[in-house]
């Protein structure tokens, strides 16, 4: 019986003599690129590498996901249909068209309320917005948006306030119709500034989109604020169309195809820019709104030509499938910059395809 000493020379821990171990056997390496292999007599190594091929992060996401819920996407909607909707009360207004004038209007000061609401609700408490207030920066999407933003909403609030000035100049006692009066008169010019607004306000979100890592937004910004004004467009009109007097919406019905046309051929151009990237807007959850979108938008466009023959149901039809149309659109985009930001292949495969180019890369 031997004793764990004599066993453990027996083993060679403790060898009695030098012993001639001979060439060293290949063995795998742990390096991070692949393979490693070594091969000598004792007295040396040869390192032998094979080239790198990096195609994936070890399935890991390179961008950080943006972490906003369905508050974003619906923000982006309301926003754009506030835009919208100031765009076609000022013309409403210069054509002498009350009816459709307040109806927009009132649509304006209401979506740009639930813009504020769901940008408040995303940044958690509401000083943060107003702490963006608090300088000025052209270079910034986020702060050149937050004064869009402060500048467009009292605006419309001001002109759909101005359209109870008549009811309310009745009831009240004399001394106080010269302020409702004045109200009133105040009513074009509010409507005419926050048209100024609207179209910075259609299109800032998706600047403030494209200027982000995320792949799929950035890989589309020359072309997504094009998207986003033509969806801001066709979602005005829709909503005209559901809630302004029929005799006086044709204006909206022209809007109407000419939104949807200008989306759909944007949205065109913008897949063939977007290179990978533009392929999650064809599959999964993004895909099938994206799917929606364009079935939503063309259908009411389509039905909007003939709506002004067949009556105010044919009208109503059709602008609640371009508003459903724009909402589609803008939850396609977000869900995919999302998935485009948790799959690493849209982060490296465009930019070794910019590398290969001679083009600079993020970063």
């Amino acid at each position: 019986m031997t004793n764990p000493a004599q066993q453990e020379t027996r083993e060679g821990l403790w060898p009695d003599e030098p012993r001639d171990r001979g060439p060293r056997k290949a063995r795998r390496g742990s390096g991070v690129f692949g393979v490693r292999r070594f091969a000598g007599n004792g007295r040396g190594e040869e390192s032998m590498v094979p080239e790198a091929e990096f195609t994936s992060y070890y399935g890991r996401p390179i961008v950080k996901p943006a972490p906003w819920s369905d508050e974003i996407p619906a923000y982006l909607f309301v926003g754009g249909l506030a835009a919208g909707s100031s765009l076609l009360a000022a013309g409403a207004d210069l054509a002498d068209l009350p009816g459709l004038r307040r109806q927009s209007r009132w649509t304006a000061l209401g979506s740009i309320g639930l813009a504020t609401y769901f940008l408040v609700a995303d940044l958690g408490r509401p000083e943060r917005f107003l702490n963006m207030l608090r300088m000025v920066k052209l270079t910034s999407p986020m702060s050149v948006g937050s004064w869009i933003l402060a500048g467009y909403g009292p605006l419309a609030g001001v002109a759909a306030v101005a359209e109870l000035a008549g009811p309310v100049e009745e009831v009240l006692p004399q001394t106080l119709k010269p302020a409702a009066r004045l109200l009133g008169r105040a009513g074009r010019p509010a409507g005419l500034g926050a048209a100024f607004f609207a179209p910075p306000l259609a299109a800032y979100t998706a600047v403030l989109l494209g200027n982000t890592a995320t792949p799929a937004w950035h890989s589309a910004y020359k072309e997504l604020p094009m998207v986003f004004a033509g969806s801001a467009a066709a979602a005005a009109a829709g909503a005209a169309m559901i809630a302004a007097p029929h005799e006086q919406a044709w204006p909206a019905g022209r809007l109407a195809v000419g939104g949807a046309l200008w989306e759909l051929g944007s949205a065109q151009v913008m897949e063939h820019s977007m290179g990978l990237s533009a392929e999650l807007l064809h599959e999964g959850e993004a895909g099938r709104w994206w799917t929606a979108s364009k079935a939503l938008t063309l259908g009411g466009a389509a039905l909007s030509l003939v709506a002004g023959r067949r009556g105010k149901p044919a009208a109503a039809v059709a602008g609640a499938a371009l508003l459903a149309g724009s909402v589609c659109t803008r939850f396609a985009i977000f869900r995919a910059g999302i998935a485009s930001a948790k799959d690493p292949k849209y982060t490296v495969v465009p930019q070794r395809a910019r590398l290969d180019r001679g083009e600079r890369t993020l970063g």
